[in-house]
């Protein structure tokens, strides 16, 4: 017999749907059908029960072989790596749980190492661009239930967050949005021509890199003022329409991603697309959002700021907090050389960092904390195998509206396999012991 798991939170994107369905084994051993979650959501969950996946922690020799050691000699290894480097790089922490990042913080802490996740590389922009201007914004199920004009603008949440649309921005019924889709306008600012593009009403084409420009343009047509006749490859008409629309709605969103937060201007794009929601809410109701893509890199960046007040690249290896991303930024201390060891965990590095960085982790000693084989896995030279947060272990996650929801669990991890939390436990309690702390 088989039974049905409600409820469940899927472990893929920002989104964190909640309505999944699982069906699994009388036993809780075998996941054996997915339901209501899109095609790579699935594939996350029966991606855990790959038949070759690692089970035991693996070792790397000088030689470049692996070897089979046990998980004591694991939690020793990484120890005394931590203990004794002048300033580690702890990186990662987007696809686990609050509670195994709320560890990690304390044993970077301890170490005087500098802790940071994937918005350095992603959304740390937004984050930088916040603390500049603020942020007016709201969460998804004010956005299902009020929103009649959604902007997306430098992402394509069709592939990157496939259930977004059907859930919360488009095409679901709220309580003031009746008619679903049919009573929402939607615009996309994006160079190329992306399948959420082409369900849009207005597509906003630009020159790639010129975002700031149009941004400005909208801000300057919202006000009536004159425009040249293109700005950024738009004409001036289709910028008055774009702005005219967004007036007439009752609840204006926008929603924005990588295509912005890693273009030309960066955190300055986000400054002004928050000064553009400012502007709209002289003439209506309106609000934005990053599409934040990693499972749980919201609650990452919540876990840091309640423990040392900053959400990423914070250098702890002065004994107190310090933040200054693009000099305590991750690739900026690898390039420099700056770190002397590297622990890895809930991200994949060797396949997101530019290759001089991934040539640094290489070299140094390493450790990757994943339940799969990565490109990261490959250059380390430990890899730690732990139970799939969002499947074999529950937890504390934010969605990316900054909304904490509780992960399920679902099945039992392989037998005698630690979570990431009673990994980072083992590891905290052996550092102290080595540095006499008690």
């Amino acid at each position: 017999m088989a039974k049905i798991v409600t409820d469940v939170v899927c472990p893929f994107c920002g989104t964190l749907c909640d309505d999944l369905e699982v069906k699994v084994t009388d036993d809780d051993k075998q996941i054996l059908e997915v339901y209501n979650a899109c095609v790579i959501g699935t594939e996350k969950f029966l991606h855990s029960q790959a038949k070759d996946r690692l089970k035991v922690p693996m070792k790397q020799d000088e030689e470049g072989n692996w070897s089979e050691v046990s998980i004591n000699e694991a939690v020793e290894y990484t120890a005394q790596m931590l203990a004794k480097a002048k300033k580690p790089l702890m990186y990662g922490w987007s696809s686990t749980n609050c509670e195994a990042q709320s560890i990690g913080g304390e044993i970077a802490e301890l170490c005087g190492a500098v802790v940071d996740n994937t918005a350095t590389v992603c959304h740390g922009t937004t984050l930088i661009a916040v603390q500049d201007v603020g942020v007016p914004s709201c969460t998804l199920g004010e956005v299902k239930n009020r929103a009649d004009r959604i902007i997306f603008w430098g992402c394509n949440p069709a592939h990157a967050h496939p259930r977004h649309m059907s859930r919360y921005s488009i095409f679901p019924r709220g309580f003031f949005t009746g008619k679903g889709h049919k009573a929402r306008k939607m615009i996309v600012v994006d160079p190329r021509t992306t399948d959420t593009a082409k369900m849009a009403d207005i597509h906003m084409q630009l020159e790639q890199g010129r975002d700031y420009e149009l941004l400005s343009a909208l801000r300057v047509a919202l006000r009536g003022a004159p425009l040249p006749e293109k700005v950024a490859g738009i004409p001036r008409e289709t910028i008055i329409d774009a702005a005219e629309t967004l007036k007439s709605g009752r609840f204006v969103v926008i929603f924005f991603g990588m295509g912005v937060t890693q273009s030309l201007s960066k955190n300055h794009n986000i400054d002004i697309a928050i000064m553009l929601t400012k502007d709209l809410n002289e003439h209506t109701k309106a609000a934005i959002m990053p599409m934040r893509g990693h499972y749980n890199v919201t609650g990452s960046g919540e876990v840091l700021g309640w423990q040392f007040g900053y959400p990423f690249s914070v250098d702890l290896s002065r004994g107190f907090a310090r933040y200054n991303p693009g000099d305590s930024s991750s690739n900026d201390l690898l390039r420099r050389d700056e770190v002397d060891a590297v622990f890895v965990l809930g991200s994949d590095p060797g396949a997101h960092f530019p290759i001089s960085s991934v040539k640094k982790i290489a070299n140094l000693p390493s450790v990757c904390v994943d339940p799969h084989y990565t490109p990261t896995t490959a250059v380390c030279k430990l890899h730690m195998p732990v139970a799939f947060v969002g499947v074999e272990v529950g937890g504390c996650t934010y969605r990316m509206d900054a909304v904490p929801i509780h992960a399920r669990k679902v099945v039992d991890a392989p037998e005698g396999m630690l979570t990431d939390e009673e990994f980072l436990k083992m590891v905290l309690k052996r550092i102290k012991e080595i540095k006499g702390v008690a």
